[in-house]
């Protein structure tokens, strides 16, 4: 399909698609047009495809999806580094000090502990960002493989962090 053709079909399902985007964003309108705006510049761009293996409609709604969970998912972290980074009022005591370090220290034990493809899959999901989809690029293996190390390492995770320390 052309630039130009798909410009038009684009058009005509703008209705609906931002429909769809202000569902995937929880009805906040500023963010369905960031994240609308963010799809039609992927798929203009060439940076998403559409492969004809479903309707277009289907893959747009799909693109919007994804791109409306990667954004939450970027905003959650961002908040949480802020919690965590963000300077306090107060400096923290000794024992806020060590509870931190504590923490910190069983987090890059259980992320140790880990295969080396959960590990990876986790690393880039939250660290750097990517989609379980663009993880699975880099890491060279199926999005199906990558979604099975990424629920595995995620469910490993929680258990060892929640293990009582001896």
């Amino acid at each position: 399909m052309d630039r130009a053709g798909l410009t038009q079909q684009l058009e005509a399902l703008h209705p609906d698609s931002f429909g769809w985007a202000m569902a995937c964003c929880d009805w906040r309108r500023e963010e369905a047009e960031d994240v609308l705006h963010d799809v039609y510049v992927m798929v203009l761009e060439g940076n998403a495809r559409f492969g004809g293996r479903s309707t277009l409609r289907t893959w747009i709604f799909g693109v919007i999806r994804r791109t409306a969970a990667s954004r939450r998912r970027r905003e959650w972290l961002h908040a949480v580094l802020r919690l965590q980074v963000g300077r306090p009022e107060a400096p923290p005591t000794p024992d806020e000090n060590a509870v931190a370090q504590d923490r910190l220290a069983r987090t890059r034990d259980a992320m140790c502990r880990l295969s080396a493809r959960q590990r990876e899959v986790l690393h880039l999901v939250f660290y750097h960002e990517t989609t379980i989809e663009e993880a699975a690029t880099i890491m060279k293996v199926s999005t199906g493989s990558a979604r099975t190390h990424y629920h595995r390492g995620k469910v490993r995770m929680a258990s060892l962090l929640s293990e009582d320390r001896p």
